[in-house]
């Protein structure tokens, strides 16, 4: 087996969908890709699913493009079952396959907020909303090193500082990401012409062309679907020169039930995953080969201020069901849980947290996003909620974990209670397991006596900033300076 990062393999994943509905859904994808069809808004696609033998019908502003079933099935014939995901530190890269249903958990969106955390003299918690920055995200990322079960790096903080620019926003937001983890890192893309720089310093990272690609340490989103079933101008022409490059990239799409979708589960799944097909099928069309993700990322809307909502029992039905239909299509599934509605830690926040982390993991998807820091919805990342998030994440895997259950054990449980009966306090606490490889839960894992899980989470936080970092080599960092351009000395200090 390659190296990788271990994530929780599932022994039995959750099913919501019968093999008679998957094939049902599967059928009315396919019917929507060719009825009402998908508008297009990219010259270039239209004329790519031209070439390909689609129906076109010209329609105002856009082009209508009617996709057959056999071109989306030839796409996903020649999609690959497995995906690398490389990274500095070859331990840490994830192997994803679509036919093992091993999780993996990981951070992502671009906040513009970071919720600041700290304490009054009462021990009360103090909370103030700072903006996102180049330092704000190197400390994000080393936090993400040192958090044990967090598995692979989406860039959490936008860079707002005034030296950003749109063209040199994505060389320095993955470099400021890659210099401080030795994980896997992925991001959107804001700039297609920054797409060669970009690659041209993963290769340089990872040790040259032919390394980074064995080795890919970074990879991209693209939302190139704009729900309902509509081909966005520039991700489409992002997704495209990705996939020429063939460098792993993330089929996202992320329609809100009641607003770009039907509210019901068959509605909503039948849509994001015609939209999921659509983007698999260009990547196919650009680059036969090109290594994809099946990006489901479906929420549904509160019904009163009609904003996204993530902290509800929909979400599971939803991600479930999109993880099946991932797994039908042999593609490996990126998806999404521990996303909470409000906007500070807390109880409501861990309640809403809890209720997707304790179900989409066991479908045995194989990349589960946002699960790391985030508030109020995806607007805001909170390191030590990132700290509480891990803790939860690793009490969660270790419930997914396989029942140690066997017949070389049968002989030391029959010992163990005929030794226990055998004394006068009846008791096993002599019995106890010794620390092991296994995490053993001897007691909640953060614990403040003055300031609660909060304050102990604030406290992590500050010892792991205080830890030392794995920087770049200076050599590397030297040779992206001399062939990089846009790169900020303060990206690299």
């Amino acid at each position: 087996m390659k190296k990788q990062r271990e994530g929780v393999l599932v022994e039995n994943p959750d099913r919501r969908l019968s093999e008679q509905q998957i094939k049902l859904i599967d059928a009315t994808s396919k019917e929507l890709l060719q009825d009402p069809g998908l508008l297009c808004y990219n010259q270039d696609v239209t004329q790519l699913f031209k070439d390909a033998g689609a129906e076109l019908e010209e329609t105002e502003g856009a082009t209508r493009v009617r996709l057959g079933s056999d071109l989306v099935e030839k796409a996903l014939q020649t999609a690959p079952s497995t995906v690398v995901l490389g990274a500095r530190n070859p331990d840490n890269r994830l192997v994803l396959d679509s036919s093992e249903p091993r999780v993996r958990f990981v951070s992502g969106s671009e906040t513009n907020i970071w919720l600041e955390v700290d304490f009054d003299a009462a021990g009360n918690p103090q909370f103030t909303r700072r903006n996102g920055s180049i330092a704000r995200l190197k400390d994000a990322a080393h936090l993400a090193e040192n958090l044990p079960n967090l598995d692979s790096f989406i860039r959490c903080v936008n860079i707002r500082d005034e030296s950003v620019t749109p063209e040199n926003k994505d060389v320095n937001k993955l470099l400021a990401s890659l210099n401080n983890i030795t994980k896997h890192v992925q991001a959107g893309l804001t700039n297609l012409g920054a797409l060669d720089d970009v690659v041209r310093m993963g290769e340089i990272i990872a040790g040259g062309e032919k390394a980074f690609e064995d080795n890919p340490i970074i990879s991209f989103i693209t939302c190139v679907i704009k729900s309902p079933l509509q081909v966005v101008e520039d991700t489409a022409a992002k997704l495209m020169a990705i996939a020429r490059k063939r460098v792993p990239v993330v089929i996202s799409s992320s329609p809100m039930a009641g607003t770009t979708a039907a509210f019901d589960e068959f509605g909503m799944v039948a849509q994001i995953n015609a939209e999921i097909l659509a983007g698999i099928t260009i990547a196919q069309l650009i680059s036969p080969g090109t290594p994809v993700l099946y990006g489901s990322v479906p929420v549904r809307s509160r019904l009163d201020t009609l904003e996204d909502m993530y902290g509800a029992p929909e979400f599971n039905h939803y991600n479930i069901s999109c993880a099946q239909m991932a797994r039908f299509y042999g593609v490996p599934s990126y998806s999404t849980a521990n996303v909470g509605d409000n906007d500070r830690p807390g109880i409501q926040t861990t309640a809403e947290k809890m209720l997707t982390l304790m179900a989409v993991p066991r479908s045995g998807a194989q990349y589960v996003h946002y699960a790391f820091g985030l508030l109020d919805r995806t607007s805001m990342f909170c390191p030590e909620q990132a700290v509480l998030d891990d803790a939860h994440i690793g009490m969660v895997k270790y419930t997914m974990s396989r029942p140690r259950i066997s017949e070389d054990l049968q002989k030391g449980v029959l010992d163990t209670v005929r030794e226990v009966m055998q004394t006068s306090h009846k008791t096993y606490m002599y019995h106890l397991p010794m620390p092991t490889k296994e995490d053993i839960y001897i007691c909640y894992p953060l614990e403040n006596e003055e300031g609660g899980a909060l304050k102990a989470a604030h406290e992590k936080y500050n010892q792991i900033l205080d830890a030392s970092r794995n920087p770049l080599p200076e050599a590397v960092q030297n040779d992206i300076r001399s062939n990089v351009p846009g790169v900020l000395e303060e990206t690299l200090q």
